[in-house]
């Protein structure tokens, strides 16, 4: 007998299924291949971990603008449909389901690690602070990018779209929009990285506004029942800052409650770095499912299941060296420690051998 009995119980996000309440978290693992396309060590990779009560993929580019690092999946045609087909397959065969995290990364960008005809573009023309690794140059300065234009808007928010309805071809019984860590979500949120004029800049209203959009046109086109979100109020990763996030993140919920979302996943982190209670802001702004995330144990994970504060929580560090996670909770033995040294780097070590 479990003492996590509540994390063993089945249920629904919104129309995706989740097994049991133990989720996987998004992680980027950059095993990809450079075409944008996923690969059979992919799919062996995530088979391993089909026990998860979903599994939320890696961050995915919705356009070859969208990527910002090596080696990282895209969503944006037939071949990374097909490709993606093959990794949900064996997942489904196992008994599990997923979700595609669709991520535009914005201004975190290296043309080194983009298609050659692909552009870096942002709300504003702001360069990030700091540097990003690209094969095989290494350690390279971020990109300047390029303001988009109204039009540019439009065009990004139906990249987003199209991504959506790729994804449910490829298998995915939802997707998740990334808006956190810096990327282009975030960077249309944060007035740090926000000094447009127009409709989608300025007052709070105007800023949350890009998320919306894209937010209402994926649900137009898959239902709002396959779509979550990702947030991480006040997140500082990669040189965002903004000068209220509580307030931003406040009325973007508000906004969105109304939706209908299958969900929304929060990252739990330290009020002395975001400045935010980035779990009790979500509660009192949305009133959907919430799956929590970050460096919770798993006795705090029943106790939240159990209560009803969460409908799942999600794991990303456990998952890396533990595929059978789910059963390590449920007979109490030791989880193993993961290599970091081997998060990033090309072939299966430290990504498939966790055996």
């Amino acid at each position: 007998m479990t003492s996590h009995p509540s994390l063993f119980t089945p249920a629904n996000l919104g129309a995706i299924p989740i097994r049991n309440r133990i989720l996987m978290a998004p992680m980027t693992r950059s095993r990809a291949n450079v075409d944008g396309s996923a690969n059979d060590l992919m799919r062996e990779y995530y088979a391993q971990r089909a026990a998860a009560g979903v599994i939320i993929s890696e961050g995915t580019q919705p356009s070859e603008n969208g990527q910002g690092y090596c080696r990282t999946p895209g969503m944006h045609n037939i071949e990374q449909v097909q490709a993606w087909k093959n990794v949900t397959d064996g997942v489904v065969e196992k008994g599990g389901n997923m979700v595609l995290q669709i991520m535009h990364c914005g201004r975190v960008a290296s043309a080194h690690n983009k298609q050659a005809n692909a552009e870096t573009v942002a709300p504003s023309a702001i360069q990030a602070r700091g540097q990003i690794y690209a094969d095989p140059q290494g350690m390279v300065d971020f990109d300047q990018p390029k303001a988009l234009s109204l039009s540019g808007i439009s065009d990004v928010i139906d990249e987003y779209t199209q991504a959506a309805v790729k994804a449910l071809k490829a298998g995915f019984a939802g997707v998740e929009l990334h808006a956190t860590s810096g990327y282009l979500p975030a960077q249309f949120l944060s007035t740090g990285t926000n000094q447009r004029t127009d409709d989608y800049g300025g007052n709070v209203e105007n800023r949350v506004r890009f998320v919306v959009d894209v937010l209402d046109a994926m649900s137009e086109a898959i239902g709002p029942e396959h779509v979550g979100i990702r947030i991480c109020p006040g997140n500082p990763f990669n040189d965002l800052h903004d000068e209220n996030p509580a307030e931003t993140f406040a009325t973007l919920l508000q906004t969105i409650d109304k939706m209908g979302l299958a969900y929304l996943h929060v990252i739990r982190m330290a009020e002395k770095i975001t400045g935010v209670n980035t779990v009790a802001l979500a509660r009192e702004n949305f009133s959907g499912p919430l799956v929590l995330n970050d460096s919770y144990d798993f006795a705090e994970a029943e106790h939240l299941v159990s209560s009803g504060q969460a409908a799942g929580i999600s794991f990303a560090r456990h998952f890396i060296a533990n595929p059978d996670l789910p059963a390590l909770i449920e007979s109490g033995r030791e989880l193993q420690a993961f290599n970091p040294k081997t998060l990033y780097t090309q072939g299966a070590e430290g990504y498939t051998d966790y055996l």
